[in-house]
């Protein structure tokens, strides 16, 4: 099948990351075909209208795999860490049976989406203690399907590495006190710089990627839009919304006021090991990104 007419299937397409990549893809007008549990939902109607092709499939339904990668010239490929089930397998599982669907059907292009500092963190020498078991298992599970995707022999593989979204300050969000407060209820160190990203920046990087299979072929992008404290975050959404977004007196106050403890742990391992991407990356490989501020005047300020 000619490139020009083959499509893309983008797996988690009515999530945050797969949503971004479909509406960038099909703006560039590349065929699309939407993974999805139900052709029928709300989101997967909606991705349809766009001009994608909703397409039944389960990330752990392999057969379900095969045949929505039938003719596909390339694969999105995102899996996610379950909190329900902390040290569970089924994102490596998801990944592993993705990869070798693709591989078995010849797809020339893998784009995977993983997590900022990767591959970097020491899993066997982790202090389970300070940061929790589960935080290890979630290293753990990225390294490995990131390692999949590299080993599974395709032609062409690019590896996403994104900071935290800027999406996860919309409301109603776990960043804040009964999820639509105007409190953040948050474990960090309010002054660290971290890096983060738009969502929709994650669709742009994909696209790129797509667009240029070559020129992207064996990149690990640490992909951030703005780096950041959460204490310029809080005075940045404070002027988008037009009230004061307030910060917790400290970490332990957080926790004191009911954040949960698997959230204050791994809220504590990102200020002490702020994630290393940074927006120059994907600015050299000419990405468009979203800074915090536009990023608040458009998406907060808008919904406000």
């Amino acid at each position: 099948m000619p490139e020009s007419s083959s499509f893309v299937l983008v797996t988690g397409a009515t999530g945050k990351q797969g949503g971004a990549v479909a509406r960038a893809l099909l703006h560039a007008g590349v065929p699309v075909h939407a993974l999805v549990r139900d052709p029928g939902s709300e989101r997967a109607v909606a991705l349809g209208a766009l001009g994608a092709v909703p397409v039944r499939g389960d990330l752990d339904d392999v057969a379900s795999l095969k045949a929505a990668l039938d003719g596909a010239r390339a694969v999105f490929s995102v899996q996610t860490y379950d909190p329900a089930d902390p040290t569970g397998d089924s994102e490596v599982r998801h990944g592993r049976n993705l990869v070798e669907a693709a591989r078995a059907a010849g797809v020339g292009h893998v784009v995977h989406t993983s997590v900022s500092g990767a591959g970097t963190v020491d899993v066997e020498r982790f202090d389970e203690r300070r940061w929790g078991a589960h935080m290890r298992h979630y290293w753990r599970g990225k390294a490995a399907v990131e390692d999949l995707v590299r080993g599974a022999g395709f032609p062409r593989w690019t590896i996403l590495r994104p900071a935290t979204f800027m999406e996860n300050f919309v409301r109603p969000s776990f960043y804040f006190a009964d999820l639509t407060s105007d409190r953040l209820l948050v474990g960090v160190d309010p002054d660290v710089p971290l890096p983060f990203v738009a969502v929709g920046d994650i669709g742009a990087a994909a696209a790129a990627a797509f667009a240029e299979p070559g020129r992207f072929h064996g990149v690990e992008l640490e992909l951030a839009g703005d780096v950041l404290s959460f204490r310029t975050a809080a005075r940045v959404l404070s002027e988008a919304l037009g009230t004061t977004i307030e910060l917790p007196a400290g970490p332990e106050q957080a926790l004191a006021d009911g954040l949960m403890t698997g959230l204050f742990q791994a809220q504590q391992y990102m200020s002490a090991h702020p994630a290393p991407a940074r927006p120059e990356f994907a600015a050299d490989l000419g990405i468009p990104l979203t800074g915090f501020h536009q990023w608040a005047r458009s998406v907060i300020a808008a919904g406000a």
